[in-house]
């Protein structure tokens, strides 16, 4: 019973990461109307401004956070404004397009800037621990778990009670008639989009502080991000919260109980995304 417990714990924590990189995407979704491929090479970037301020300025992680989110958010912005803004009312395969070459390309620029070797951050707090009765949390888990809730929060605070929220949800409902009542749809997509880069770069800080950062760090994430709106249901944001918990503590329960689970792991989510699936053709042929 001990050792079930742990991995229920283990996964829950692992899904907080989960829920901030899936938040983001399921708002690009949602309100902005595109799937944003390069979704991953954002966290990338969240995660080598992470190192980079450790390594050259002994920044500790946690402090650069909402310095990497500012500057992401900015480089999502741009993105918007250059790229972005212009492929919206074009065929959903330009789109794609758009976004998978821009993925390429982010992830290109680092290889040649950084090289392809993973780069570790270290913090005092790496080694550190928790007791919560016969359970024990890594402290950096903990940390990560505890921010994620915090900026999950934060976000469900200003989409349901602030004006910008409400604009958001009105434009993610219906473009036209939020024109016609004198929303400035371009600036919320912007907004938008660009929070939903920042919140991928949040998720890159925090694993930059539990696994590494690297130029393909981003892209199971990126993974594992699609697979949790596509349970969830596109641009469902509420939902992203139950399918993060299923993905993540699916995992931990394969690692701990399946023989040779850490490779079966990686397809759990290709699983759950299969069943999702069939389950709404089913509901959709009745």
């Amino acid at each position: 019973m001990e050792l079930f417990l742990q991995t229920l714990l283990n996964g829950l924590l692992q899904s907080g990461i989960y829920a901030l990189v899936a938040s983001g995407l399921a708002l690009a979704v949602g309100v902005v109307g595109i799937v944003n491929f390069a979704h991953g090479e954002f966290l990338m970037i969240g995660a080598f401004l992470a190192w980079a301020l450790s390594a050259y300025l002994g920044v500790d992680p946690l402090i650069s956070l909402p310095f990497a989110a500012l500057a992401v958010f900015g480089v999502g912005a741009l993105t918007y404004r250059v790229s972005i803004r212009h492929v919206l009312l074009a065929p959903e395969l330009n789109q794609m397009l758009l976004t998978f070459g821009l993925g390429i390309l982010l992830q290109n620029l680092a290889l040649i800037w950084l090289g392809g070797n993973t780069r570790t951050v270290t913090t005092g707090y790496q080694g550190s621990s928790l007791s919560i009765g016969d359970l024990s949390v890594g402290g950096p888990k903990a940390i990560a778990f505890g921010l994620a809730v915090l900026i999950l929060g934060a976000l469900y605070a200003v989409l349901y009670r602030t004006t910008l929220g409400r604009q958001m949800r009105a434009v993610a409902q219906n473009r036209r008639g939020s024109q016609l009542i004198g929303i400035n749809v371009d600036r919320v997509y912007l907004i938008a989009f660009g929070v939903s880069c920042a919140l991928a770069a949040v998720a890159g800080v925090l694993v930059a502080v539990l696994l590494f950062a690297s130029p393909s760090v981003g892209l199971v994430f990126a993974l594992k991000a699609f697979a949790i709106i596509v349970m969830a249901g596109l641009g469902n944001l509420t939902g992203v919260l139950w399918a993060s918990v299923v993905l993540g503590v699916s995992e931990a329960l394969v690692q701990t109980y399946v023989p040779g689970g850490g490779g079966w792991s990686d397809a759990v989510f290709f699983l759950l995304i299969f069943a999702t699936l069939v389950y709404r053709s089913y509901r959709g042929a009745r």
